[in-house]
């Protein structure tokens, strides 16, 4: 569910329109299964992890032969994996299962892909784990394709124009989708906004914060409507990380404690269920250095970042929220082929203490507020 200043690893590198840098797994919504590709470079297959257990385990799901490295796995809420390979022209979507000893695939169709540049890359896990989405991004417009969970094969639901990347979900229902969108004539700057999937892709706009920025929605959390956001708007030429509320008329926060030299901070989990106190969210962040990349927590009421070791063999960038506040990192090494760490965050300040909401000093704000109240799909996500 994201670059930068700085390259980041080489191993999960910045999406092409640059969005985040990849994840090391994909994971459910509710954190109860995960799916990657394992294995060499020249023995790639996928494995599900089971999380919801007393113990994760992984099972493999390998195929007749090996993966390449730009296939794409998500875990489905059944437990089933839903595979995108790349084969013959087209985009071919399947569903794998354990069965003994082997694979079952459930073959669920294909989408051609045009040689015009256009790319299809699946769209984050959506909530409810039944259905799966794609974004393909063509030279003039971008379509949103369900893949998995229809009624017959994969199915169009929208067409929106210009050139979109990103993709963050800003409901609990797969309905309204966040994109983050170029038109022609605009250079390489980009503008979030929300497509109604249940209404034919009709389109408006979220996140705008002055005409010549470059806007990208990273995170949001449809419990407390906490979003993330990079823009470089504050500083032309460099990118820094916000945060700002569904529905708020508050203009996007650019915190102090947020710009730390030569590292890229990359959101990748929210803390949910805080329904009504967002700036008390705790939010999980990928650091990228030169050194490596590490694991750190934030809190939009705080003014300090809190930064750990990560463990050895981090699946960089996953992680989820546990119901008691704690937060768990997939890993994998030779040792521990299926582990998860759990890292405890300090637990907010009290109201009212220093660096708590009741007494920082103002942040930098943004020229003028983004106009989240202003978009009317934005207002049905917040019912």
């Amino acid at each position: 569910m994201t670059a930068c200043a700085i390259e980041p690893s080489a191993d999960h590198g910045p999406d092409a329109d640059g969005g985040p840098p990849r994840a090391g797994c994909s994971l459910t919504v509710d954190g109860a299964y995960a799916a990657r590709l394992a294995g060499g470079d020249e023995a790639r297959y996928p494995e599900r992890w089971t999380l919801d257990g007393p113990e994760p385990y992984a099972v493999p799901l390998p195929g007749n032969q090996p993966e390449e490295p730009d296939t794409e796995v998500q875990p489905m809420g059944d437990g089933r994996v839903l595979i995108h390979r790349r084969a013959a022209g087209r985009h071919v979507f399947t569903l794998l299962y354990p069965t003994g000893p082997g694979t079952g695939e459930l073959p669920l169709g294909g989408v051609e892909c045009p040689d015009d540049g256009t790319r299809l890359r699946l769209l984050p896990p959506a909530p409810g784990g039944e259905t799966a989405y794609a974004l393909e991004t063509g030279p003039r417009s971008t379509s949103v394709w369900l893949v998995a969970g229809g009624s017959f094969g994969p199915e169009h639901l929208a067409e929106v124009p210009g050139r979109c990347s990103g993709g963050v979900w800003l409901d609990g229902t797969a309905r309204i989708l966040a994109l983050d969108r170029r038109v022609d004539g605009a250079g390489p700057v980009a503008k979030t906004v929300v497509v109604d999937l249940e209404r034919g892709g009709e389109m408006s706009p979220l996140l705008q914060i002055a005409a010549d920025s470059d806007d990208r929605l990273l995170l949001a959390d449809p419990d407390s409507g906490l979003l993330l956001i990079r823009s470089d708007a504050p500083s032309p030429g460099r990118r820094r990380l916000g945060w700002g509320v569904l529905g708020s008329t508050l203009p996007v926060r650019f915190p102090r404690c947020l710009r730390l030299p030569d590292r890229v901070l990359t959101p990748f989990a929210i803390q949910p269920g805080q329904m009504l106190t967002p700036e008390r969210c705790a939010v999980a962040l990928r650091v990228d250095s030169p050194a490596g990349s590490w694991v750190a927590a934030w809190r939009p009421a705080e003014r300090r970042v809190y930064q750990f070791p990560a463990p050895r063999g981090w699946l960089a960038g996953t992680g989820w929220w546990s119901g008691d506040g704690t937060l768990r990192l997939p890993y994998a090494t030779a040792e521990q082929p299926c582990g998860v760490a759990v890292l405890t965050v300090p637990a907010p300040e009290p109201e009212g203490a220093g660096g708590a909401a009741g007494r920082r000093p103002a942040e930098p704000a943004a020229p003028r507020p983004v106009p989240l109240r202003e978009a009317p799909l934005a207002r049905l996500v917040t019912k």
